[in-house]
C-alpha cells in the first residue's frame, strides 16, 4: 500500500471585492488535453466516480443494490450527509459523495489484527489520512501495546473488562465521552445515558465542532434550535438564499433540490466568497436528457463573492436598504407579521440607521449597487427560504450572524408560511439526531428527570460538563484522562490538531469505537483500546437472529428507520447499540439499567427513549409504530407554525453590530504596517473527494485539483498583487492573535480560483493545524476555521 509522509508542521487593509458575479450559462465537456475538468457539477461525472469509489473497493457487483436501498423505506440510511430523503422519489436517492460513503463502508478489506502485526503505529502515523482508513474495516477488538507499537486482539470479555477497570480508577468528571453525528439515536441515547450514570457529564459532539452557533442563535430568536422549513417548502420556495455552504462539494442531494427549483422558476442567489462550480453549472444525475448531453443548468442568479467573514455585513446592508425603502414609502416589511409575532423593532432599526454605508461596503467586500440588487431580490420575492452551513458557524460572530440572518427572515415574516423558512443545512446523517438524544454536555433537567422517573433507582449526575473545545484543552493542560469516542475523528476535526493529537497520546485511558482506522486512533492513551462497531449498512441481527433497525433524525426533523444490507465481514463486529450497552453492563450492572435486555431488542429501548422526550421534544409517541411507517415521521417545530417559545412568547428581533476587532485586525497589531497588506483570511474548505474528515481520493475535479491535497487557493488578481503565480510552493504562516503562538503549513502549492479579494482557501483536515484552539464563535465555542489570518512565504 502507497504510504507517503504527511508534511511536517514546523512560527494596510485589502482593497474590497466590488462585483456581483452572473452566472454564465452551463457548459459542456470532460478533461481537457490541458488536464482541465470543463464538465458540470454533478451529471457523468458524479456517476463515474462513484462507480469508480466501488470498483476502488472490489465490490462493483454491489452498487446496483446500495443505488437502489439508500434512503429508501426498508433500506439502509446514508451514511453521509443528513439531508432530507424524497419520499416516492424515482430511482436511487443518492449521490456521489454518499455512494462514496457507502463503498468506504461494504469493503471488503480488513484492518484487522494481521494488518497491525504488519505496521507500528508510528508508521502508521506517516502515512496520509485516506491511505489509514483506506486499510479497511475493523473486524475484532484490538489494544494498545506500547511495547511493540501496535494494535493487538483480544476477547471481547477481555476488552470489557479492561475498559471497565479502567473507568473506575479515574475520576469521572475527568472522562469525556464525545459522540460523532454518525452514530443513531438508540446509540446516542445509551452513550450519554452510560456517561451520566457514570458520573461525567463531559459529552462533546459533533455538533460542538459544526452547526452550535445555529441553535444557540435560533433558540434565543424563536426558540427551537432546529431549521423551521420541511424540504416541501423548497417546493414551493420563489427565493433560496444559500449562505457559506459548496452544495455540490459538501451535499450534492441538496444541489438536486436547487436544481429543481432553480427549473421551476425560483431565484436562487448564492453568497459565499467561491464562486464554485456547482452554482454556475450543475446537471443532475437523475436528469436524462443532462446526462446524455453532458450540459449543466445555471442554478444560482447570482454567486455573490461576499469576502470572507463578510456575511453579516451583507444582509446588514440589505435590512438597511430595505428600511430607507420604507422610509421613502416602498413597503418591505411584514408589519403584521412584526405586531402580532415579534418584539424589539425598534431597537434592531435604531441600530440599522447608526450602520454607514461605507463601513458595510468594506466589511463585506461589495459595493453598494451589489448590495442594492441583493436588497431589491429578497424584498421582491413571496416566499423566501434561506440555508446556511459551516461558512457561517465557524466565525468569531457566528451566532452574531446567524441572529441578523434570521431578524432578514422576521421583518419580512418569512417563518412560518409554506416555502419560507431558517434552514441550517447540517453535515453528518444523525448529528441533529444526537442532540434530541441528549448526547450533549448540557440538557433541560426534565430530560434527567425522565431518564430517572422511567429507571427507578438510577441516578444521573446534574453537572454542566466540558464541550468540545474545553475537553481539548483538558487534554492539553492534563485535567481530563481519558477519552471515549463513539464514533468520529476527534483529534484532527477541531482545532490545533498537532497538539490536540499528543495530548490524547498522553491521557491515562483512550476507548473508540469505529468502522475503521482514523489518525485520531494512531495516538492511543496509556491503555489504548479500539472496538469494532457496525455501519449503517451492515445487517444488525438480535441473538435470535432478527435484523434489528435503528432510526436517524435529518436536518429537517424527520426521523426514519435504518436497516443494513450486507451481512458483516466478522461475528466480533457489534451493532453500536448493542457495544455501548455491553459497555455499560461491564461498568454499572446494578440492575437500575437492563443494559442486556436494550442490546438484544432495540425496539424495548425506543420504548423508554419515548418515556424520557416526553416533555422535553415533541413527536415521539408510539415510536416505533410511527418508525415502521415509509419516511419515518416528523418532529413538530413549533416555530414553523409560529408558536414561539421564547420566555415572552414572541420571536426576538435581536439587534447587532458589526465587529470592529476581528482576527485580521488583531494579526496585523503584531505586524508593521508595511505587512499588513500581505494578510490574508484562509477558510478551511472540504473537497468532493471526502466527507468530514474522511477523505476517499487525492482530485478534486471541480476545482482542477488531481493527486494532491497540500494546496492553497487565492484569485488570479490576488496572486498577481502579491507577486505569486499558480503551481509555486509556499509555506502558509498562521499569525498569531490571541495566544501568541504562531503556526506552520510548509511546502504547498499555489492554485488560482474565482474568489472574493483578500481570501484564500485551504482543504480540511490538512489545514487544521493552523487553527488555534481558543479561537472560537463567541458564545458557541465552534473553531473559528473559516478566518484565519495568514502570510504566505515562497519556498526557494
Amino acid at each position: 500500500m502507497n504510504s507517503p509522509v504527511d508534511k511536517p508542521e514546523s512560527s494596510d487593509a485589502v482593497a474590497p471585492h466590488h462585483g456581483v458575479k452572473d452566472a454564465p450559462a452551463g457548459g459542456q465537456g470532460a478533461l481537457t488535453a490541458q488536464g482541465v475538468y470543463d464538465a458540470p457539477a454533478g451529471g457523468r461525472g458524479a456517476v463515474k466516480a462513484a462507480f469508480d469509489a466501488f470498483q476502488q473497493q472490489g465490490i462493483p457487483l454491489k452498487v446496483v443494490r446500495s443505488f437502489l436501498k439508500a434512503n429508501k423505506p426498508n433500506g439502509f440510511d446514508c451514511p453521509g450527509c443528513a439531508f432530507p430523503d424524497r419520499p416516492g422519489s424515482f430511482g436511487p436517492d443518492s449521490c456521489e459523495q454518499g455512494q462514496k460513503a457507502i463503498a468506504w463502508e461494504m469493503t471488503p478489506k480488513r484492518a484487522d489484527a494481521a494488518f497491525f502485526a504488519q505496521h507500528t503505529l508510528t508508521e502508521l502515523r506517516r502515512w496520509r489520512d485516506r491511505d489509514i482508513e483506506a486499510a479497511g474495516r475493523l473486524t475484532e477488538p484490538l489494544r494498545y501495546n506500547a511495547e511493540t507499537d501496535r494494535f493487538e486482539p483480544l476477547p471481547w470479555p477481555e476488552a470489557l473488562r479492561l475498559a471497565a477497570t479502567e473507568l473506575r480508577l479515574l475520576e469521572p468528571t475527568r472522562v469525556a465521552f464525545y459522540a460523532s453525528g454518525r452514530a443513531s439515536n438508540e446509540a446516542a441515547f445509551l452513550w450519554q445515558l452510560l456517561a451520566r450514570a457514570y458520573g461525567s457529564a463531559n459529552l462533546p459532539d459533533s455538533s460542538n465542532l459544526c452547526h452550535e452557533p445555529s441553535g444557540v442563535a435560533l433558540k434565543a430568536q424563536i426558540g427551537v434550535g432546529k431549521g423551521t422549513a420541511q424540504l416541501s417548502d423548497f417546493e414551493v420556495a420563489d427565493c433560496i438564499l444559500v449562505i457559506g455552504q459548496n452544495p455540490a462539494t459538501n451535499h450534492p442531494r441538496f444541489m438536486g433540490t436547487l436544481h429543481a427549483a432553480s427549473k421551476r422558476g425560483a431565484t436562487v442567489l448564492a453568497l459565499n466568497p467561491l464562486v464554485e462550480r456547482g452554482f454556475v453549472n450543475f446537471a443532475d444525475p437523475k436528469s436524462i436528457r443532462e446526462m446524455l448531453t453532458d450540459r449543466g443548468h445555471q442554478v444560482a442568479k447570482r454567486v455573490i463573492p461576499v469576502a470572507v467573514g463578510g456575511d453579516q455585513a451583507a444582509l446588514l446592508a440589505v435590512m438597511k436598504q430595505w428600511l430607507e425603502w420604507e422610509e421613502a414609502g416602498r413597503v418591505v416589511f411584514d408589519h403584521a407579521f412584526i405586531r402580532e409575532h415579534t418584539e424589539g423593532l425598534e431597537a434592531v432599526l435604531a441600530h440599522l440607521r447608526n450602520h454607514q454605508w461605507a463601513d458595510l461596503e468594506a466589511a463585506s467586500g461589495l459595493s453598494r449597487t451589489a448590495l442594492t440588487e441583493l436588497a431589491d431580490e429578497l424584498a421582491s420575492a413571496r416566499a423566501t427560504l434561506v440555508t446556511w452551513c459551516m461558512g457561517l458557524t465557524h466565525h468569531e460572530h457566528a451566532v452574531a450572524t446567524i441572529q441578523t440572518l434570521v431578524n432578514l427572515q422576521l421583518l419580512r415574516g418569512m417563518i412560518g408560511r409554506p416555502g419560507t423558512g431558517v434552514v441550517p443545512v447540517r453535515g453528518h446523517s444523525n448529528v441533529q439526531g444526537d442532540r434530541t438524544m441528549g448526547c450533549t454536555y448540557a440538557v433541560p433537567d426534565r430530560w434527567l428527570d425522565n431518564q430517572e422517573a422511567a429507571l427507578p433507582g438510577l441516578r444521573l449526575t446534574r453537572a454542566r460538563g466540558l464541550d468540545a473545545v474545553g475537553v481539548a484543552q483538558g487534554l492539553l493542560n492534563g485535567s481530563v484522562r481519558a477519552l471515549l469516542s463513539l464514533g468520529g475523528n476527534f483529534g484532527v476535526a477541531g482545532a490545533d490538531a498537532p497538539r490536540v493529537l499528543a495530548g490524547i497520546s498522553a491521557s491515562d485511558f483512550t476507548l473508540h469505537i469505529a468502522t475503521k482506522p482514523n489518525r485520531t486512533h494512531l495516538h492511543p492513551g496509556r491503555t489504548g483500546l479500539l472496538l469494532p462497531c457496525l455501519a449503517r449498512t451492515d445487517l444488525d441481527r438480535a441473538p435470535d437472529g432478527r435484523v434489528q433497525v435503528v432510526s436517524v433524525e435529518d436536518s429537517m426533523s424527520m426521523v426514519h428507520a435504518s436497516r443494513g444490507m450486507q451481512e458483516p465481514l466478522s461475528p466480533d463486529m457489534l451493532g453500536e447499540p448493542a457495544l455501548v450497552a455491553q459497555l455499560g453492563h461491564a461498568l454499572l450492572h446494578d440492575g437500575s439499567i437492563p443494559w442486556r435486555e436494550w442490546a438484544a431488542d432495540y425496539a424495548r429501548l425506543r420504548d423508554v427513549i419515548e418515556q424520557c422526550q416526553t416533555g422535553v421534544f415533541d413527536g415521539f409517541e408510539h415510536f416505533n409504530l410511527k418508525l415502521s411507517h415509509d419516511g419515518g415521521f416528523w418532529l413538530p417545530n413549533p416555530a414553523a407554525h409560529r408558536q414561539w417559545r421564547t420566555p415572552t412568547g414572541r420571536a426576538q428581533l435581536t439587534p447587532q453590530a458589526l465587529r470592529v476587532n476581528g482576527v485580521r485586525e488583531r494579526a496585523c497589531a503584531r505586524l508593521p504596517a508595511s505587512e499588513h497588506a500581505r494578510v490574508l483570511l484562509l477558510m478551511t474548505v472540504r473537497s468532493h473527494d471526502q466527507f468530514n474528515t474522511t477523505v476517499y481520493g487525492q482530485d478534486d475535479r471541480y476545482r482542477n485539483v488531481f493527486g494532491t491535497r497540500e494546496v492553497v487557493f487565492l484569485s488570479p488578481a490576488e496572486l498577481q498583487r502579491l507577486g505569486l503565480h499558480a503551481g509555486q510552493k509556499v509555506d502558509i504562516e498562521g499569525l498569531p492573535i490571541d495566544d501568541g503562538r504562531t503556526r506552520w503549513l510548509r511546502g504547498f502549492e499555489l492554485r488560482a480560483l474565482d474568489m472574493a479579494a483578500g481570501c484564500a482557501a485551504a482543504y480540511f483536515p490538512e489545514a487544521t493545524p493552523l487553527v488555534p484552539l481558543g479561537l472560537v464563535a463567541e458564545g458557541a465555542r465552534t473553531p473559528a476555521a473559516k478566518a484565519l489570518p495568514v502570510r504566505l512565504h515562497p519556498v526557494a
